[in-house]
């Protein structure tokens, strides 16, 4: 059985790409920093009669982003895809945000990304098989000051995946981010939509593999 690696699951897009990757077969780890939450959200799923776990992570904790994917690994075997889908989604501008938040949301909203993908990547090139996925957002690509460590998180994600995509395209990884530039609210088409374009993402064929997609409600 595949296995679909989710960090920073919540009950819009997480949920909704779980829960669309669980449907073609996938067993699916959720993860996210309330343990209630997430557990809630992996019942869901066993309900519908999907394969679910749910364990509990602090995204802003790179250590344990990197000791996750390495225990999910060991306890599971191989991840084939792993989905990035923490935020910190922060309302503040420069001159109300101090460095006491701005720096921990930063850990979360690429500092995880980029730690997760260190830990998982060598193992998928080993394979020569695996793909990354990340959350993206509008405001990569036009950022705003009443949310910028949002913003500035977003563009680094999206560097992230253009900048490896490439090099570990020539490893036998796919490594891809859906630049979501619409309000996505918890159990929504648009979550489903959003879903919709991480399955695609994934299901690329290897001569047609994007680094990136956009999805506007």
């Amino acid at each position: 059985m595949k296995t679909f690696l989710s960090i920073g699951t919540g009950p819009g897009m997480g949920i909704a790409t779980a829960r669309r990757f669980a449907q073609e077969g996938f067993r699916v780890i959720l993860s996210a920093r309330n343990e209630g939450r997430v557990r809630a959200l992996a019942d869901g799923l066993k309900t519908e009669g999907l394969n679910a776990e749910a364990l509990v992570l602090d995204a802003s904790d790179t250590a344990a982003v990197a000791k996750l994917v390495t225990e999910v690994e060991e306890h599971y075997g191989p991840v084939d895809v792993l989905h990035y889908n923490a935020a910190n989604i922060r309302k503040s501008d420069i001159a109300d945000q101090p460095t006491s938040t701005f720096v921990p949301d930063l850990a979360v909203n690429i500092g995880g990304a980029l730690v997760a993908t260190q830990a998982m990547l060598p193992a998928m090139a080993k394979r020569a098989a695996g793909t990354i996925l990340f959350t993206g957002g509008g405001f990569a690509l036009y950022p705003n000051p009443d949310f910028l460590s949002l913003s500035i998180g977003k563009a680094g994600v999206r560097a992230l995946a253009l900048g490896l995509f490439e090099s570990a395209k020539a490893q036998g990884v796919h490594i891809g981010t859906v630049i979501v530039a619409a309000n996505v609210a918890p159990g929504s088409e648009e979550a489903d939509a959003v879903a919709e374009h991480f399955w695609k993402l994934h299901s690329q064929p290897v001569d047609a593999w994007q680094a990136e997609v956009n999805y506007s409600a």
